[in-house]
């Protein structure tokens, strides 16, 4: 028996809250349902998943195979990034943002903190 289009669409819902969220959520990301048609499901990528060049990897390797398991209507995934996310997609780590850039460490000054 083939399902209505809203119960498809409401599974992949589900999923992208059961299964998908937590996990891009654990580096700034959010994924969001567009659209499905003729097997085609349309995510937008936004927070920091939003131009990040993992967030390819994330969409093939994981949301897609993910899908594809639970809901079996879905035949291929394609994702547009959200240009109006105003995160920025490269994780800064707080513990490294003082560390002296390239081209002072280039012109010989010397950051040596041990000393007094």
């Amino acid at each position: 028996m083939e399902r209505t289009k809203e119960e498809v669409v409401k599974d992949i819902k589900d999923v992208l809250q059961k299964f998908v969220a937590p996990v891009v959520d654990q580096h700034g990301g959010v994924v969001n349902y567009v659209d499905f048609d003729n097997g085609v499901l349309k995510l937008e990528m936004s927070g920091a998943c939003s131009g990040c060049a993992g967030s390819t990897q994330t969409l093939q390797y994981g949301i897609e195979n993910t899908m594809k398991h639970y809901v079996k209507e879905v035949t291929t995934i394609e994702a547009q990034d959200d240009m109006n996310s105003g995160v920025d997609p490269y994780l800064v780590d707080p513990y490294f943002t003082d560390w002296p850039m390239q081209d002072d460490m280039d012109k010989g000054m010397d950051y040596d903190t041990d000393k007094e």
